[in-house]
């Protein structure tokens, strides 16, 4: 096993989407079912958090250091951490479906493409969608009939993105166009049935390789363009959901995991570590940075 640590030891009962803030030298992340917002800042230790209204699924950076644009329940609230006060930005679903908002990613203009998933994923249904958000807002669907979106990556290396509905155990890839956001040439990526875990969320390294959070596998994956397992970082947790690159040198993988608020009951760790821990290790390809929305928050 890598040298892998426990950055925040207090668990959280569903951790998700780790993103590295350049500009405060910062991590937030989320946590769903805690109904929280973190912020993890390495050079002091220090975890602070922000209660949300709903469960946030996901969020990307703005303009503004200190506003999120964060997909909540069904819809987009722009939120101002030093307040913790929102302000509302689309609906992309209607309240009360069922549904909730869950992986999201910029794309590299700016676009915020996320999806939801159906709130039970016990349940096996397949009644999320993926949306593509624009700048002032307009948005369009770019996929329904998902069971529960995750593994959303924009690779400008290759030009392509990246998705898997968990439901399936397969990651799809797209050629895809950061002019116009369109996703063409769809086919498989990496198929999870022969490999432990499901496909849970990811990010892309400079070099334009897939690392993907096996969840339930209790490892991530470094995957070649070719769709080859190139690399696995085995975990101390069962359930890691997303990895993310961070640090000065983009070098340092912050993952988030899973604590008691999945779909089923996680596998206890060995001494220290425990579900729902943010951990962290060193890698030797850095990543890049995360666009931010190019949408303008508002005022606070």
């Amino acid at each position: 096993m890598a040298d892998v640590r426990v950055c925040v030891a207090h668990p959280s009962s569903l951790g998700e989407c780790p993103t590295w803030d350049e500009r405060s030298a910062t991590l937030f992340w989320v946590d769903i079912e805690g109904k929280a917002i973190h912020r993890f800042d390495p050079s002091t230790g220090e975890d602070t958090s922000k209660p949300t209204v709903g469960r946030p699924g996901s969020f990307v950076l703005t303009s503004d250091p200190d506003v999120l644009l964060v997909a909540m329940e069904h819809e987009l609230l722009w939120f101002h951490w030093p307040t913790g006060t929102t302000q509302a930005f689309v609906a992309l679903e209607a309240a009360g479906n069922g549904n909730r908002l869950n992986d999201g990613k910029t794309d590299r203009a700016g676009r915020y493409i996320v999806g939801s998933m159906f709130e039970n994923p016990n349940d096996g249904r397949a009644t999320g969608s993926l949306y593509s958000v624009e700048a002032d807002g307009s948005f369009r669907t770019v996929r329904t009939d998902i069971g529960v979106t995750n593994g959303l990556a924009f690779d400008p290396v290759h030009g392509r993105a990246y998705f898997a509905d968990t439901h399936t155990r397969t990651v799809l890839t797209f050629d895809y166009d950061d002019a116009n956001g369109d996703f063409t040439n769809e086919r498989v990526f990496l198929d999870y049935d022969e490999m432990p875990g499901l496909p849970d969320g990811s990010c892309i390294d400079s070099e334009g390789f897939y690392w993907s959070a096996s969840v339930y596998g209790s490892s991530l994956i470094r995957v070649s363009p070719d769709g080859e397992v190139v690399e696995r970082l085995e975990l101390p947790l069962e359930k890691p959901s997303m990895p993310a690159f961070g640090g000065s040198d983009l070098r340092t993988m912050f993952i988030t995991t899973i604590g008691m608020g999945g779909s089923r009951p996680s596998a206890e760790g060995p001494p220290g570590f425990d579900p729902g821990n943010l951990l962290a290790a060193e890698v030797a390809v850095p990543g890049r940075p995360e666009a931010v929305f190019a949408g303008t928050p508002p005022q606070f």
